[in-house]
């Protein structure tokens, strides 16, 4: 599908498969003549736009998350009725899906929530669960280089990316295998749209519930000096103690919003190097090019194609008229590629100055906590593959030759990455 086929009135973004595929074309094209659309089938309005999404972003009293991982079509329990259903969301708010997640949560909640989590993200913290990461990257490649092949998302990244939450969160070592049980224990299956994913991501959450209130618990009657103790004994803003389930929720919500998500990114940026030969020897050669080159990644490809919000009073976006009640769907995917701010948005630059603008990872006051983890992430994995082989390649035996590769992605109008992606390697080294 190219550019000139799109029509937004005739495309359904939410079931195509082809665009849950390749949706660059779709994005492309309603960037350039619809930055803000409401579409006619499900009467979700779509915005694509850079400043129009930033408009959503920056106006949590406008816009509620309380849907942010629902789909096209909203349900809502009751009539809407007046010019603002703010209460009404809340008092309804266990008929939405994920409910119980900070990313769900409007302020007042929210802002308390998030303050708790973002006492555990500290830079202090980040740091020490660098040397982590570090270690881990070559524990990882120590086992895979030397076979000469691997299948990059099972065999190291689900793996890599549930250990740098865990440890991040400080969870004991002894427990590494419950934590690879839960979130890496074996592929899921295509989906168009989330509820698959979702049903999996529940049950994982569940058991993640389980988890965190025993350490809580524990660490409230017996404190140690470590991480879970300060997650144990950390207080909203005006001092008062959460209930174990509050705490656990805001941990387990760590694995679930960022886990899958880093897989994804760090799958997309190892497709792109091993397809591209000069790419990939310009990033062996300079390492330090790393960090900009997932900034561009993330621009173009964000594993999180959108979210949803639902409009809690009227406005005015795009000009558009919102009533109290519209579905909205951000496309982060989309917005990475508005010309008005990206010159040659379509072109990827892996030296782009302005790319950490795109919002693959959001804005205000939803931003990615976990955002600096996912990038150190994927640039330490990255450098240390590269500067450990001489040649990293595409798997032909699995995805086919040059030109007519067959990819396993995720087919869905929310998510973006691979499934499976088979790798080569070549001039292994210590």
């Amino acid at each position: 599908m190219t550019t000139v086929d799109i029509n937004p009135v005739d495309v359904d973004f939410f079931t195509d498969p082809e665009v849950a595929a390749h949706a660059e074309p779709y994005f492309d094209y309603m960037i350039k003549h619809h930055p803000v659309f409401r579409e006619p089938k499900y009467g979700v309005v779509i915005v694509s736009g850079y400043e129009e999404s930033l408009q959503v972003y920056h106006q949590p009293d406008v816009y509620s998350s309380i849907n942010r991982t629902g789909g096209p079509i909203l349900d809502l329990p009751f009539e809407v009725t007046g010019d603002d259903i703010t209460e009404l969301l809340e008092q309804h708010r266990e008929h939405f899906g994920a409910n119980d997640q900070i990313v769900t949560f409007d302020p007042p909640v929210h802002t308390a929530h998030r303050a708790v989590l973002m006492g555990l993200i500290t830079p202090k913290r980040l740091k020490e669960n660098e040397e982590f990461l570090k270690r881990m990257a070559d524990r990882y490649l120590d086992e895979l280089l030397p076979t000469g092949k691997c299948e990059f998302i099972w065999d190291y990244a689900k793996k890599y990316t549930v250990l740098a939450v865990g440890d991040l969160l400080g969870v004991p070592e002894s427990d590494f295998d419950l934590l690879l049980d839960i979130f890496a224990s074996g592929p899921t299956g295509p989906v168009l749209g989330n509820l698959e994913l979702q049903a999996n991501h529940h049950n994982s959450l569940e058991r993640m519930y389980d988890y965190f209130v025993g350490k809580i618990e524990e660490r409230r009657a017996d404190p140690k000096d470590d991480v879970l103790t300060g997650l144990a004994l950390a207080t909203f803003p005006d001092g008062s103690l959460p209930q174990p389930l509050e705490v656990a929720r805001i941990a387990a919500n760590m694995f679930a919003a960022g886990q899958e998500t880093t897989v994804q990114l760090m799958g997309i940026c190892l497709q792109r190097i091993a397809e591209d030969p000069e790419l990939q020897e310009l990033l062996r050669r300079e390492p330090a090019l790393v960090p900009g080159f997932i900034e561009e990644v993330l621009r173009v490809e964000a594993p999180i194609k959108g979210s949803f919000r639902v409009v809690k009073r009227p406005t005015e976006i795009g000009g558009l008229e919102l009533a109290p009640g519209t579905n909205v769907m951000l496309l982060h995917g989309a917005a990475g590629r508005d010309e008005r701010l990206f010159e040659n948005a379509a072109e990827f630059d892996a030296r782009r100055g302005n790319a950490r603008q795109h919002l693959a990872f959001g804005r205000g006051i939803h931003t990615c906590p976990g955002a600096p983890l996912a990038r150190a992430e994927a640039v330490f994995s990255i450098q240390r593959l590269l500067a450990r082989t001489s040649s990293l390649t595409i798997d032909d035996a699995h995805h086919g030759p040059a030109g007519e590769r067959e990819w396993d992605l995720i087919r869905s109008y929310k998510f973006r990455g691979h499934q499976h992606l088979f790798l080569t390697f070549t001039g292994v080294s210590e």
